[in-house]
């Protein structure tokens, strides 16, 4: 028996935009989200760039007591699969 799958929606959180608007934006003029290491002090490793999350903030999408308790990764599967 095959099973159908039904794309509803199309969400996203990523270094590019944190919505579909700037992730289009990002990719049609090129742009990386490759940047300096923010979030710890990377001077200790070889490696200082990464590809980070820029500008998420979890209340646009999370009440602010629920998202304490989330890890940022958990974060940002929610904020990718709300309604818009």
């Amino acid at each position: 028996m095959k099973r159908s799958v039904v794309i509803t929606g199309l969400g996203t959180v990523n270094p590019l935009g944190n919505d579909i608007a700037a992730f289009w934006e990002g990719i049609h003029q090129g742009r990386s989200g490759v940047g300096p290491i923010t979030r710890f002090d990377a001077s200790a490793f070889d490696v200082r760039v990464a590809a980070e999350v820029k500008g998420f903030q979890p209340e646009k999408w999370i009440d602010p007591k629920a998202a304490r308790k989330m890890a940022l990764f958990t974060q940002y599967a929610v904020a990718a699969t709300a309604p818009r």
